[in-house]
């Protein structure tokens, strides 16, 4: 009888538990879950936005079609590009650099930093692909630098599309590894550091074999979120080069929308945004897999 009563209140404390939460799980149900159920259905329709009365039912044809698709298969080759160059080593490099030399810089010129680097970061992906493109563009910013310089310059948005467009993706993105990275070592204490700077260790012995390692669950959620990100990312290239010259720097995203708005094959489209969610996917276990062995 005890163990009867014991189990009737573990069940209603646990009822009771859940009940704070039960709001978000609807809306999460209502507006995410729902929405990506609908999306996987289109996936397997020839649902069109013109010229059809009505979809049909067509299996895996828009898959197969994809995997066929030259033009596919560049996008998932420039989605790998842009997001290695600008998440993976970019921002996440550039990120960790900025934070440890503002870690021992003066406080004016960490705030100075640190205003500029963020400023990147809340302007809105349209204005920061409207400024990279001032930048880029052949009578833009760098080649005028050049010209300055008396160095040869090219109209880099047209021969090196995908570098100028991981470049302007690293300016815009920075500034969340930064403060993640300079969240993380002000947790290091100083008596490590110290005490390894006292042994005789230099600067990358120390960074290698104590900085790195002290951070490195940090290291993997920063990776884990940017490339997530990074994945996603249309806007900023959309108006920088709208995947352009032809295709040279047309990622997942922009074949995305360019199949499903501007050639109307919506079930198509959605085939693609399913490959590029599982794409997302496949990066989210790997990340969480390498955090779990370091547990």
């Amino acid at each position: 009888m005890t163990s009867t009563h014991t189990y009737t209140r573990t069940r209603r404390r646990t009822a009771l538990r859940l009940v704070p939460v039960a709001p978000a799980t609807v809306l999460m149900a209502l507006f995410l879950a729902g929405p990506i159920a609908y999306c996987a259905y289109i996936a397997f329709t020839d649902l069109q936005l013109t010229g059809q009365a009505e979809s049909s039912f067509v299996g895996f044809d828009n898959f197969t079609t994809a995997f066929r698709d030259p033009a596919f298969l560049n996008a998932v080759w420039l989605t790998l590009v842009f997001t290695f160059l600008s998440s993976i080593v970019g921002q996440n490099t550039l990120g960790l650099a900025l934070a440890a030399l503002m870690q021992r810089a003066s406080k004016p010129v960490r705030t100075v930093t640190g205003a500029v680097v963020v400023t990147a970061w809340v302007l809105p992906e349209v204005v920061a692909g409207f400024l990279l493109y001032a930048f880029f563009r052949r009578e833009g910013t760098l080649n005028a630098i050049l010209d300055w310089l008396q160095l040869p310059h090219q109209n880099w948005l047209f021969t090196l599309p995908i570098l100028a467009v991981s470049f302007a993706n690293v300016w815009r993105g920075t500034a969340f590894s930064m403060l993640v990275y300079s969240a993380a070592l002000r947790e290091i204490p100083t008596e490590v550091t110290e005490s390894a700077e006292v042994d005789g260790a230099n600067a990358w012995q120390r960074l290698w074999h104590i900085t790195l390692p002290m951070i490195r669950r940090s290291i993997g959620t920063n990776l884990m979120l940017n490339t997530l990100q990074t994945l996603s990312v249309f806007g900023l290239i959309w108006v920088m080069t709208r995947g352009g010259p032809g295709n040279h720097s047309q990622t997942l995203p922009l074949f995305m929308y360019e199949q499903a708005f501007q050639k109307s094959m919506i079930g198509y489209g959605t085939a693609v945004a399913l490959l590029l969610l599982v794409v997302g996917s496949l990066f989210s276990l790997v990340y969480m897999r390498l955090l779990r062995t370091e547990d």
